[in-house]
């Protein structure tokens, strides 16, 4: 997996705090990546504490930090004491990247920002062949995930697909309270709701490592916030 790495050095010694933005694989989101390298994003990390900002940007993606790290020198303030690292995919999954924004390991729990799945696919048909196939598919798989590890997560529907299962995906678990809803246009406001909402969010059956307390597994689960019946 290649990286790419600018830091701005700052020494944290209570532990990182990760903000881990995820693009996925298929649809382009630039606008995602974008969004999260602004000044004004980056104050909202740097005011609430984060020191880490993990971009996957996907394909093209690398002369997006390129191009920041021409416009904001290590020493410049608008980086907000940040260290900003980026990798285009990685064949193993996010697992890892979703644990390090949880903040295992000594780590403060950070946020992930995450794209809400690709168009054009039926999320349910999916999971009733294989739950591994809709999450290769559909792209929903990160969001599926990070509700796993139990780490905060905004999702964010790319406006130019939103003709599709994206924005409605995002709205209902958004409504439950399962995750944060996310708009490009305002993606620093997504942290101040994460860090107040934090403590209250629900936990995502089935619980990892116990048994579904709602009884009606994935399939089910997904089906009520969707709205689809039998």
């Amino acid at each position: 997996m290649e990286k790419k790495t600018t830091e701005s050095g700052r020494d944290n010694q209570s532990g990182k705090k990760t903000c881990f933005v995820t693009i996925g694989a298929t649809a382009d989101f630039s606008i995602l990546i974008e969004a999260s390298l602004t000044p004004q994003f980056l104050e909202a990390l740097g005011d609430a504490g984060y020191t880490d900002l993990l971009l996957q940007y996907g394909r093209g993606g690398r002369v997006m930090i390129e191009n920041f790290d021409a416009s904001y020198g290590p020493s410049d303030p608008r980086r907000r004491g940040l260290k900003i690292n980026g990798f285009a995919f990685n064949d193993r999954g996010l697992g890892a990247e979703m644990r390090a924004a949880k903040g295992e390991n000594g780590n403060r729990e950070g946020v992930v920002i995450s794209h809400a799945g690709t168009p054009g696919v039926d999320f349910q048909i999916l999971y009733s062949i294989s739950e591994d196939l809709a999450h290769r598919v559909t792209g929903s798989g990160s969001i599926l995930e990070a509700l796993r590890i139990g780490v905060p997560i905004v999702v964010v529907p790319n406006p130019s697909l939103l003709d599709n299962h994206q924005w409605d995906l995002a709205v209902a678990l958004s409504k439950q309270g399962y995750v944060d809803f996310g708009e490009i246009t305002e993606l620093e406001t997504s942290i101040a709701w994460i860090e107040r909402d934090r403590k209250d969010r629900k936990p995502w059956p089935p619980v990892e490592g116990k048994a579904d307390p709602s009884g009606k597994g994935l399939i089910g689960v997904m089906d009520d916030m969707l709205g689809f019946v039998d």
